[in-house]
């Protein structure tokens, strides 16, 4: 899933808990957006790994949420709402696609690794992967009881939400393709550059001509 779903479905929880409460509807809202962008940060590390914990961070909502219910605070409902958002973006990762730069191609066996059970969990493919159709109409379907509970700059955000799904669905397969041929031309690059020491055969026959190569 995007990042961008993920955010919109902790604001899906937000929006409910406004409804309960609208005294703590903004940090609900604000803990929903970092719960759903959070994992995704360890994109600059081992992506679906390094802040990725589908069963910690499940097993840890249900005693923040009940905490949250027994003692209601910005506090206690603000970390409530962080981990239960953060816990779907891990256990929705795993119903994606597979973590592979075509994932629409299902050659991948890695979708989120699980530090309980020690081992990547394979994917089960039943949102579609990142930026798919059917990820870009959950975002569309997630949005609608967020705009109609919350205005003002949440609005504006989740305005913002879907006009970057929407680009990324766009593009995401050409942006691939074009990576992978980059990709293919460094590899290539790398692969078929003379050895060290040794001239290149243009520089060789330019010595020649020159008489350094008697």
């Amino acid at each position: 899933m995007m990042a961008t779903t993920h955010v919109l479905s902790g604001l899906v929880l937000a929006a409910a808990v406004a409804t309960v409460e609208p005294a703590f509807a903004g940090v609900a809202a604000v803990a929903a957006i970092g719960g759903g962008l959070v994992p995704d940060l360890d994109v600059i590390a081992s992506h679906r790994k390094t802040l990725h914990f589908p069963v910690y961070y499940s097993a840890l909502a249900v005693p923040a949420t009940l905490f949250a219910l027994v003692a209601p605070s910005v506090a206690t409902v603000g970390l409530a709402v962080f981990v239960c958002t953060a816990a779907l973006h891990a256990v929705a990762d795993w119903f994606g696609g597979g973590l592979e730069l075509k994932p629409w191609q299902g050659e991948s066996n890695r979708a989120v690794y699980s530090h309980y059970h020690g081992r990547w969990l394979e994917p089960r493919p039943l949102i579609g992967y990142d930026g798919s159709p059917g990820d870009l109409a959950l975002a569309a379907v997630l949005s609608v009881p967020v705009l109609f509970v919350f205005d003002g700059a949440i609005r504006t955000v989740v305005v913002a939400l879907l006009v970057v799904s929407i680009g990324y669905a766009t593009l995401r397969k050409p942006v691939a393709t074009v990576l992978e041929r980059i990709a293919e031309g460094g590899a290539k690059f790398v692969g078929g550059r003379p050895p060290a020491g040794r001239t290149s055969d243009a520089s060789d026959d330019r010595e020649q001509r020159s008489g350094g190569g008697r």
